[in-house]
């Protein structure tokens, strides 16, 4: 993501616009229509979800091991003290970027990236880390600033960026 888009989400999340998650959804619609998450799967080789017992109960159960030995074979604690994978790219990724646990992944991983949550203004900073990692999160910035700056426009306001005009 480039530097301006990091920026432009900081002045968003200073001054939240009061349709930015309606924006966000439909653009998390367009954008993922037309997205096809196994030819990348760059989350998975670059990031790790967080574990939540829940999390680890159901995947150890799929695999047919005690939790206890899927938290040390798979997992370790981070200095947060949250549960993350001791490896990456993900143990579960498969070589054609499918998802060996997929129907019992986490839920971390089922929301990622979590474009089509509620209450986007509260996760900005999440979604310029994501835009990093997801080509598809970063197209999404990249709609929104358009998007904004095209509503900016009309009412005299030019886009930072943007060329001024003499009178």
């Amino acid at each position: 993501m480039k530097s301006g888009s990091d920026a432009f989400l900081k002045r968003l999340k200073r001054q939240p616009p009061r349709d930015l998650d309606e924006v966000v959804h439909r653009l998390h619609e367009q954008v993922f229509a037309k997205t096809d998450c196994l030819s990348c799967a760059n989350c998975c080789k670059t990031t790790g979800p967080l574990w939540t017992e829940r999390d680890k109960e159901r995947v150890a159960k799929r695999l047919r091991l005690k939790t206890a030995d899927f938290e040390s074979s798979y997992l370790r604690l981070d200095e947060d003290g949250d549960w993350v994978l001791k490896q990456l790219p993900c143990p579960f990724l498969e070589a054609d970027n499918a998802c060996s646990i997929y129907e019992d992944r986490p839920k971390a991983c089922r929301e990622y990236p979590h474009t089509d949550r509620v209450k986007q203004a509260q996760i900005l900073d999440l979604t310029a880390k994501n835009a990093l990692v997801c080509p598809a999160v970063s197209e999404i910035v990249a709609r929104m600033e358009l998007k904004y700056a095209e509503k900016a426009a009309p009412g005299g306001a030019v886009p930072q960026g943007a060329p001024r005009r003499r009178r």
